[in-house]
C-alpha cells in the first residue's frame, strides 16, 4: 500500500486519475473561473464577430440569437462541469473522452480540441491586432491613411509573441493576469454600457433593436421573408454568440492548477458562460441601440454593415470616445489572448505527456518554473501559420463602394468553434451512453443528464454544420462568380484534418497510441482505487 498520508486532496484525485502533481497549483478557484472569463471575452467576440450578426439578419441576429443560443450554451457549460468535477485534469475533454470511449476517441477528441485552441488563439489575437488599429486609426488620422493588411498582420505577429512570452515568463504571473482580466471586462464592459447610453444624442426605438431585419449576406436576392432567410442566412450570424461563448474548457485544462479543483473548475465553466452571456447581451444591445441614423433620417444599417462597431463608435460618440472604447476592447482581447495562449499550451502539454502529438518528448517539457514553454512557442507558431489567408483582401463590393469581408478572420474563428465543440460533443455523447454507470464527481447534473447531454450534443453538430458554410455566394463551387479568395476554408480544414486522423489512426496511431498514461506507478493508482 502507497503513503499517502502527506498528499492534498487534490494531489489524491489526480494520482487516482494516474497522475502525479507536476504543473504548479498556484491557482485559486476565482483564477480558474477568471481565466475562462477573460477568453469567453465579451469585449472580444462581440466586436470582432459583430458583423457576422449584423450582415445576417440585422439586429434581429443580435438581439433574439444571442440569448436563445446563450442558453443552449450554458446547457453545454453544465455537461462539461459535471466532466471535470469527476476528471479534473489538464487534458480535460480528451482525458474523459479517452476514460468513457477508449484511445480511438480520446485520440480524435484530442486533436479536434487541439486545432480549436490553436484556432481560437488565432482568431483572438487576429481580433486584437484589428482593435489596436482601429484605436490608432480613430486616434491618429495619418495612421488611418496608411492602413494594410499587412500592418495588421505584422501587429498579430508582435500580439502572439508578447502572449508567449507571458505565458513563459511564470504560470504565477498568468494567475494574477487573469484576475485583473475578469476586473478588466467587468469594469470595461460597464464603462462602455454606460458611454454608450449617455454619450449618443439619439438611440434606436425598441422596435428597431428587436424586430428590423435585413439580409446583407449576398444569398436569397436579399429576401427576409423566405424560408432560406431564416433558416440559412439567420444562423449564419450563430458564428457571433457561438464563437463569442467559447474557450470556457480553459477551466478544465487549468484543473490540474487550480485547488479544490472538482468543486472550482467544474463551477468555474458554467459561471463564466452565465456571466458572459448576460454581460454580452447587455453590451450588444446597447451597441444596436446606438446605431446612428444616415442622412435620410432613417438607421444607417449600411454603413454598419461595412464598418462594424467601429463606425457605431465614431458615428455616435465621437473621436475621443470612440478612442476610449475602442482602447477597453482592444486592451480587454489582449488579455484574451494570452489566456488563450495558456489553455491551448496545456492542452498540447497534457496530449504531448500522453504521446498524442508528433515531437511530444520536445512538447511535453516543462522549465524550471514548471510552465510547458516549448508548448507556448508551438502554438503561437501554429496560430501566425493559419492565419496567413488574411493577408489577401476579399472585396465583395465594387470599387467605388468597397464592403471588405474578414473571410479569413470568419474562417479562423469558425474553425476554433467547430474544433472545440464537436471535441465537446465526444465525451458529451460518451457520459450519456455510460448512464448511471458513470461514477459522477463532487458536483453533477444528477438525473437531468438525460436530457442535458442529448440537447448539448445535437447544438453542436447543427452550430458546426452551419459554420462550414459559404460566408459569400463568390463561395460557392461552380457558380460564375466564384473564386478561391471567398472560400469559407473551415470546413476544409476541420474535415481534411479529420480524414488524415482517420488515416493516420488506420495505418499507424492504433497499435501505439494507448490513450492516457500514468505518471505514478500503477500500485499508487490502485492504492487509491481501493
Amino acid at each position: 500500500m502507497a503513503d499517502n498520508t502527506n498528499l492534498t486532496d487534490d494531489e489524491k484525485h489526480l494520482a487516482k486519475l494516474g497522475y502525479s502533481q507536476e504543473l504548479n497549483r498556484s491557482w485559486s478557484g476565482f483564477s480558474n473561473f477568471a481565466i475562462s472569463f477573460s477568453i469567453i471575452s465579451i469585449l472580444a467576440g462581440c466586436f470582432t464577430n459583430f458583423g457576422a450578426g449584423w450582415n445576417n439578419g440585422g439586429p434581429i441576429s443580435i438581439s433574439w440569437s444571442w440569448p436563445i443560443l446563450g442558453v443552449f450554451i450554458l446547457i453545454i457549460g453544465f455537461t462539461m462541469s459535471e466532466l471535470v468535477s469527476a476528471y479534473p485534469t489538464s487534458g480535460g475533454i480528451y482525458w474523459w473522452a479517452s476514460k468513457l470511449g477508449g484511445p480511438a476517441a480520446g485520440f480524435f477528441t484530442g486533436w479536434l480540441n487541439l486545432i480549436g485552441l490553436v484556432a481560437v488563439t488565432a482568431g483572438v489575437s487576429y481580433g486584437c491586432a484589428t482593435f489596436i488599429d482601429l484605436t490608432l486609426s480613430t486616434f491618429s488620422e495619418g495612421w488611418a491613411d496608411d492602413y494594410s493588411l499587412t500592418r495588421v498582420f505584422v501587429i498579430f505577429l508582435v500580439v502572439l509573441a508578447l502572449a508567449a512570452l507571458l505565458n513563459i515568463f511564470s504560470s504565477h504571473l498568468m494567475a494574477i493576469m487573469n484576475n485583473v482580466s475578469v476586473w478588466w471586462h467587468v469594469v470595461g464592459a460597464a464603462a462602455i454600457v454606460v458611454i454608450l447610453v449617455l454619450v449618443p444624442d439619439q438611440h434606436q426605438s425598441f422596435g428597431y433593436v428587436f424586430t428590423e431585419r435585413f439580409n446583407n449576406s449576398g444569398f436569397s436576392e436579399g429576401s427576409t421573408t423566405s424560408f432560406g432567410f431564416w433558416f440559412a442566412i439567420v444562423p449564419f450570424g450563430f458564428l457571433l454568440t457561438q464563437y463569442t461563448i467559447t474557450g470556457f474548457d480553459a477551466s478544465a485544462h487549468l484543473s490540474e492548477e487550480t485547488a479544490s479543483a472538482s468543486k472550482a473548475a467544474a463551477k468555474g465553466i458554467w459561471r463564466s458562460i452565465l456571466y458572459s452571456v448576460i454581460g454580452g447581451y447587455i453590451l450588444l444591445l446597447c451597441v444596436v441601440f446606438a446605431v446612428p441614423d444616415g442622412a435620410d433620417g432613417n438607421p444607417d444599417n449600411a454603413g454598419v454593415g461595412g464598418g462594424g462597431v467601429a463606425y457605431i463608435f465614431n458615428s455616435s460618440l465621437g473621436q475621443d470616445w470612440a478612442t476610449l472604447v475602442l482602447f477597453i476592447s482592444a486592451s480587454a482581447q489582449f488579455f484574451c489572448a494570452t489566456s488563450c495562449m495558456t489553455s491551448a499550451s496545456r492542452m498540447t502539454f497534457a496530449f504531448a505527456r500522453d504521446g498524442g502529438i508528433p515531437g511530444s518528448g520536445w512538447l511535453r517539457k516543462l522549465t524550471s518554473k514548471r510552465v510547458p514553454a516549448n508548448a507556448v512557442v508551438f502554438v503561437a507558431v501554429t496560430a501566425a501559420i493559419v492565419t496567413l489567408p488574411a493577408l489577401i483582401e476579399v472585396n465583395v463590393g465594387t470599387e467605388d463602394a468597397p464592403l471588405i469581408v474578414p473571410v479569413a478572420f470568419y474562417a479562423v474563428t469558425s474553425i476554433a468553434v467547430i474544433g472545440l465543440y464537436l471535441a465537446f460533443a465526444i465525451p458529451i455523447w460518451l457520459r450519456w451512453r455510460q448512464g448511471d454507470a458513470f461514477e459522477v464527481g463532487s458536483w453533477n447534473n444528477g438525473r437531468k443528464y438525460k436530457w442535458m447531454n442529448l440537447i448539448a450534443v445535437a447544438e453542436i453538430i447543427v452550430v458546426s454544420l452551419y459554420l462550414m458554410m459559404p460566408f459569400v455566394p463568390g463561395a460557392v463551387p461552380f457558380s460564375d462568380d466564384f473564386s478561391w479568395k471567398f472560400v469559407n476554408y473551415a470546413p476544409i480544414v476541420t474535415l481534411g484534418a479529420l480524414l488524415l486522423l482517420t488515416i493516420w489512426w488506420k495505418a499507424s496511431a492504433h497499435t501505439w497510441f494507448t490513450g492516457p498514461k500514468h505518471t505514478i506507478d500503477e500500485a499508487v493508482v490502485e492504492a487509491f482505487d481501493a
